[in-house]
């Protein structure tokens, strides 16, 4: 009940709240949204295969966020920006898909 009651929450702040993102931080934006979604999509495994533990998913979701930035953030200082999102699309995509799979199997048995 409090995870639904905290997206609902965070839903109505965002369409009421004008939040706009630095014209310095747009391009990790992206990158930090997917790395946010890898990291819910490995809670909501966990929590279907009884292994979820409170410690391990904030830490994974502020660690995975942190480091894909800073790769994106490394890429751009070496003026390969654009390879280095892409790499680190491609393999958090890679992470999510496994995820979405086990719980697709999980759900569905099959």
């Amino acid at each position: 009940m409090i995870p639904a009651l905290g997206l609902l929450v965070g839903v109505i702040a965002g369409l009421f709240l004008d939040v706009s993102v630095p014209l310095e931080l747009q391009p990790y934006m992206p990158i930090a949204i997917v790395a946010a979604l890898d990291a819910v999509f490995g809670g909501i495994r966990a929590v279907m295969e009884g292994i979820f533990d409170n410690k391990v998913f904030v830490v994974s979701f502020v660690a995975n966020v942190l480091i894909a930035a800073l790769i994106v953030f490394l890429g751009d200082q070496l003026g390969v920006g654009a390879q280095l999102s892409t790499a680190v699309i491609v393999v958090l995509g890679i992470r999510i898909f496994t995820n979405v799979a086990s719980i697709r199997r999980l759900v569905f048995r099959a």
